[in-house]
């Protein structure tokens, strides 16, 4: 994937070049057609997503509780708490994502912590807004 396409995403803007490469290096970017389920409710989570382009719903017991866009990412809190996924994600317009696997999730977490904070700020977010729905 090529690291110049990380400075439009949010999560990534503020890292060095070579923070963009190393994430470039650990990350694929893919293309989703709609209605592509692309994470399921009560499974365990394997990857991680930036929506690059597109839009996709976040569905629980088939309840939409959320719409996300561009610079919108998923997928962190069953890679961060190792456990199930706690929503189903698809996708509602054809997209365009980073993904990255749980490995290389790890390793960013680990080795950038400016990106790592900025995730676990989400999820917290995320956390206090779904338990409200």
């Amino acid at each position: 994937m090529n690291a110049r396409h990380l400075e439009t995403i949010e999560l990534f803007a503020g890292l060095s070049r070579r923070g963009r490469e190393e994430v470039a290096r650990q990350a694929d970017e893919v293309d989703i057609d709609t209605g592509e389920k692309l994470v399921s409710e009560g499974r365990f989570g394997y990857e991680f997503f930036v929506i690059e382009k597109g839009t996709a719903e976040v569905l629980r017991d088939g309840q939409q509780l959320a719409q996300l866009g561009p610079g919108d990412f998923f997928g962190e809190m069953a890679l961060l708490g190792d456990v199930r996924r706690n929503a189903s994600v698809v996708a509602a317009t054809p997209m365009t994502a980073v993904v990255m696997t749980d490995r290389a999730f790890r390793a960013l977490a680990r080795d950038m912590p400016e990106v790592a904070e900025r995730i676990r700020e989400a999820c917290r977010e995320r956390s206090r807004s779904f338990k409200e729905i």
